[in-house]
């Protein structure tokens, strides 16, 4: 079976992107996706989507971690597959399309970056040294003095794989303050591995900076490995409401690849 792909990447957060709107002859295996995201034997990403016809929808969004299996909500995944639904046809600038967390809106910005809203963040957890909330994804935020000092892969996989989180996993992050900002750093669960940005942690820093520091303002630049991204909320006294993560979505090439040879 030949199949046909684009590859994106959303501040170096990279993905397969395929029109699924049309019934594949087959289903895609696990097997076959982890090797599609494989970085030396398929064309290699942190994960993959499906974007399938629906309804009363856009489109429908399906997100595969690289390790093969369905995932969570995906922030740059969900920015990025609005430009590949620019790209095939499906809308000119705005969408209004489902995930697994429920319906998204999204708009392409005049400079190119798209601003997708999130779903409303209801609990903060203050825990003892880190804060742990939820995206669309689960997140463990650690606020430490310079991201850069730590081993991340280590120091994440030990948390995702501690007796607490290793039955349902969690994203690791390390955040510090950066400027009028803020840096983070992210152990990504389905990965297992870092990536060069995360939507829903950057998300999730953010918040959780907030919660505890105000003074940072409800506009928060955040700086990733791969790029800028830019996070805004407004605070209710039932949560967070009106969360957009705003950022690049890129293309950057497409084929063929034939999914027998996997």
């Amino acid at each position: 079976m030949i199949l046909h792909f684009s590859k994106y990447h959303g501040a170096g957060n990279d993905f397969i992107l395929i029109d699924a709107r049309k019934i594949f002859e087959k289903e895609l295996t696990d097997h076959e996706i982890k090797k599609l995201c494989n970085r030396r034997f398929g064309i290699g990403a942190d994960g993959l989507m499906l974007l399938k016809s629906s309804k009363d929808f856009d489109f429908e969004m399906l997100y595969y971690n690289s390790d093969g299996f369905e995932g969570s909500m995906c922030g740059n995944g969900g920015r990025c597959i609005t430009a590949f639904a620019v790209q095939l046809g499906i809308i000119k600038n705005k969408a209004r399309f489902l995930a697994s967390d429920g319906p998204h809106v999204s708009s392409v910005e005049q400079n190119g970056l798209i601003n997708l809203k999130m779903s409303d963040v209801s609990n903060v957890f203050e825990e003892k040294g880190y804060t742990f909330l939820n995206t669309g994804s689960p997140h463990y935020i650690k606020f430490v003095e310079n991201p850069d000092n730590i081993d991340i892969v280590t120091e994440g996989r030990k948390i995702r794989n501690s007796e607490k989180f290793i039955a349902e996993g969690v994203n690791v992050n390390f955040v510090s303050k950066y400027s009028n900002g803020l840096y983070i750093r992210t152990y990504e669960r389905g990965v297992e591995d870092e990536t060069l940005a995360c939507g829903t942690g950057s998300v999730a820093a953010a918040i959780a900076y907030y919660s505890k520091d105000n003074s940072i303002g409800t506009n928060i630049p955040v700086k990733t490995l791969g790029g800028k991204l830019e996070i805004s909320f407004s605070e209710t006294n039932v949560g967070f409401i009106e969360v957009y993560l705003k950022g690049p979505a890129v293309k950057v090439f497409e084929g063929d690849i034939d999914i027998s040879s996997l």
